[in-house]
């Protein structure tokens, strides 16, 4: 694992194409998710390929941190790179809570984060595309 940059942008944007389709961010807010200053993002590598990425921002004054994005390929998924992305990403936001959003139907990223501690929160309705409602789910992090 290690810190992201611009350099990244091809093989980020190829992956977050694969993991969430419809959903996928446009390049530009990839390309600004790997440069703004004020983010935090991480890729996990296999060799000399990108398998997972997270990007995280601060809110409210740095009171409350935000998982932006996470994403592992789905060949290597369940085999604890998502779990590693989450708790890098916790620790470079330094925050008291972070918080997130799935798709509703979404059980297997809704495992992980409950198994690390997240709660449901919210529920945003219709939140996605093609209507289906998103999860905000929070974590306390103990400093």
């Amino acid at each position: 694992m290690r810190a992201a940059s611009w350099r990244d942008l091809r093989s980020v944007l190829r992956l977050e194409r694969v993991c969430f389709r419809e959903d996928a961010w446009p390049w530009i807010d990839v390309l600004a998710a790997l440069t703004f200053p004020e983010t935090v993002r991480y890729v996990a590598q296999v060799g000399e390929h990108i398998v997972g990425f997270v990007v995280g921002d601060r809110r409210e004054r740095g009171r409350v941190g935000w998982v932006a994005t996470i994403g592992v390929h789905p060949e290597f998924r369940r085999s604890g790179i998502g779990t590693s992305l989450l708790k890098k990403c916790e620790t470079g936001l330094a925050t008291p809570r972070v918080r997130l959003s799935l798709r509703e139907s979404n059980s297997s990223a809704l495992q992980l984060y409950q198994r690390q501690g997240y709660v449901q929160i919210d529920t945003w309705p219709r939140y996605y595309r093609d209507g289906e409602d998103g999860l905000v789910m929070e974590k306390n992090i103990t400093v």
